[in-house]
């Protein structure tokens, strides 16, 4: 099978000759590691090494206060400059406001004015030929709404306040809606599937409750989803921490993959979520926080047999976090990928 091939299998439940694998989005501190260890001095080299399926793109986005599509909002009460980073904690624009009719008084940065269509493609035709691409355009509305607010203001406001809470999240959401649209029509027919999603979970449990997550979250993720769903894309949704309680609500607004397993956090046991969520397909799964940290080479390989018994199809494996840190061994990594390419009988 080839990447694409294997990728779309992977999610199908279909037969595979081994499962896909996503490297994930190494951070940059742990890149010079990794390049070393597999003797490559590239992310595409390096991809091809490990037998990676899946190319992740970020969609470009050059503002003047940030270069990062899910930093796109300089919400926070203390100017700092140019950044590529969200402070949730932090006091934000709106803490101190009441009426939803105030919703117009921060300064909405206009998507057309920072996504050139022209650079969403060429970065997307740079992609080596025959991976699985995926558009990278989190459009976190949650986790923006809780740094226009500062996160202990935004849940008093959930409650206290939910058409103030709202009202800014509608505005959030549209930006993205038509963020996504300028990526979605340059880089038409050339994605296999977009990466999306809120965090959601601590290691205990949503920070949020279900109920919360019902009325606050989805209704944004829906209008998210189907969008990329008239582009013919596959959705990975991806929540960090213990969603058990809502894979459900995501599965049922149209994600197709559930990204990315945090193994160690609460009712998030592998075993557990296939038995709950047979049809679900999932990516991830291979602890990020001790396994791959701490354990060695051949616990990894262990880890990894073990999940490819349980999940033979429908689980994409991957570490679970998206940004491999670089308290990550390398030889974990190369050992997690060697491990997931061997066919299977």
């Amino acid at each position: 099978m080839n990447h694409i091939e294997r990728f779309y299998a992977t999610i199908r439940h279909q037969k595979v000759d081994y499962p896909a694998s996503w490297l994930g989005i190494p951070d940059k501190a742990a890149l010079p590691a990794l390049y070393r260890h597999f003797g490559v001095d590239n992310m595409v080299a390096l991809k091809a090494k490990i037998n990676d399926d899946i190319f992740p793109v970020e969609m470009p986005y050059h503002s003047p206060t940030s270069n990062a599509i899910y930093a796109a909002f300089d919400f926070a009460k203390k100017k700092h400059g140019l950044s590529d980073e969200r402070t949730l904690t932090a006091p934000g624009f709106f803490e101190d406001y009441s009426d939803p009719a105030d919703v117009d008084k921060f300064d909405w940065p206009d998507p057309e004015k920072y996504i050139d269509p022209a650079l969403c493609r060429k970065v997307v035709d740079e992609v080596p030929e025959g991976y699985a691409i995926m558009g990278v355009v989190w459009s976190a509305h949650f986790q923006d709404a809780c740094a226009a607010f500062g996160m202990e203001t935004a849940l008093m406001n959930m409650m206290l306040a939910p058409e103030l809470f709202m009202a800014v999240t509608n505005r959030i959401v549209d930006f993205y809606l038509k963020a996504n649209e300028i990526f979605y029509q340059a880089t038409r027919g050339k994605l296999h599937a977009v990466l999306i999603g809120n965090d959601l979970g601590s290691q205990n449990g949503l920070m949020i409750s279900p109920e919360a997550v019902r009325e606050f979250v989805l209704p944004g993720t829906r209008k998210l989803v189907q969008q990329a769903k008239r582009y013919g894309l596959e959705v990975m949704h991806h929540s960090c921490g213990s969603i058990h309680d809502v894979i459900p609500d995501l599965m049922e607004a149209g994600a197709d993959i559930i990204h990315p397993i945090q193994a160690l956090a609460a009712h998030m046991e592998p075993d557990r979520l296939k038995k709950d969520f047979p049809s679900a397909s999932f990516c991830g799964g291979v602890d990020a926080q001790y396994l791959l940290v701490h354990g060695s080479p051949d616990d990894v390989r262990a880890k990894v047999r073990e999940l490819k018994a349980l999940f033979p199809t429908g689980l994409i494996f991957s570490p679970s976090h998206e940004a491999i840190l670089q308290d990550i061994p390398p030889a974990n990594i190369e050992a997690l990928f060697d491990e997931v390419c061997k066919t299977t009988p």
